[in-house]
């Protein structure tokens, strides 16, 4: 609810739907529900297991757009995505190795938000030249609110945010959800689904690294997590060199 009525300081009420046909509202309508099962299952890993295993999931998030999007954007697959996707299992299967068998199902589920993460950035690429981002973002993120919001009164016990709370919910809307989202769609213009969801793979080098100090996570974790981790992100890293290889091939 937050992310949504924050948007309404940059546009106009009037205009966020203006010039957007039933199908487009309906199609960014549908994706808001896969943000929001994204949302869930995200929170739910770092429930299942902790905050680390949870980020590292998400650094799985290339693998499946590497395979996601060019079913959903109708182009052909690149062998060097494939590849530097493939690469990323060996990393996962250490990850898995690497901590208690009760995180298991939190791993489960964080995979599965990773898919739901290249999913509906792939259906993005494919829709975003279709309005503005900051009117996609609107009606993403106000779907899934209404979608989650009748699942409220089933979750038992109450919960009031306390005035300090309500300053880090407001910076986890506009800051790191409203805002970011609506960079994430501009980058979308310009990269594919794939690039622009290498920077998801990130989020384990400073969420672990905040965890480390401020949840004690890493009492939790082996050595073999850390090190397919680092495969990870020799994967993330490695597709920059890549790029770079085939722009230079392409111009000699």
């Amino acid at each position: 609810m937050l992310t949504s009525l924050s948007l309404l300081a940059f546009v106009k009420a009037g205009r966020l739907l203006a010039d957007l046909g039933r199908r487009q509202i309906l199609i960014f309508a549908g994706l808001g529900v896969i943000v929001a099962l994204h949302w869930v299952t995200f929170y739910g890993a770092i429930k299942l297991a902790n905050a680390s295993v949870g980020l590292i999931c998400m650094a799985t998030t290339s693998l499946f757009s590497s395979i996601v999007e060019p079913l959903i954007v109708k182009r052909p697959f690149l062998w060097s995505e494939l590849l530097l996707g493939a690469f990323i299992l060996p990393g996962i299967w250490l990850i898995v190795d690497g901590v208690d068998p009760s995180m298991t199902p939190g791993i489960m589920v964080g995979l599965l938000s990773a898919l739901l993460v290249a999913i509906f950035t792939s259906f993005n690429k494919r829709y975003v030249e279709k309005a503005d981002p900051l009117r996609i973002t609107f009606i993403e993120l106000s779907a899934g609110t209404l979608f989650l919001t009748p699942f409220l009164p089933f979750l038992g016990g109450t919960f009031w945010p306390a005035p300090m709370d309500w300053f880090y919910l407001l910076i986890l809307a506009v800051i790191c959800t409203t805002f970011t989202n609506f960079l994430f769609l501009r980058a979308l213009k310009k990269l594919s689904a794939f690039a622009a969801n290498l920077t998801v793979n990130l989020e384990p080098v400073y969420g672990i690294f905040l965890a480390y100090f401020l949840l004690n996570d890493a009492e939790e974790l082996s050595p073999s997590f850390y090190l397919g981790t680092l495969l990870i992100l020799i994967a993330v890293f490695g597709y920059a060199g890549v790029k770079r290889w085939r722009k230079r091939r392409a111009l000699a």
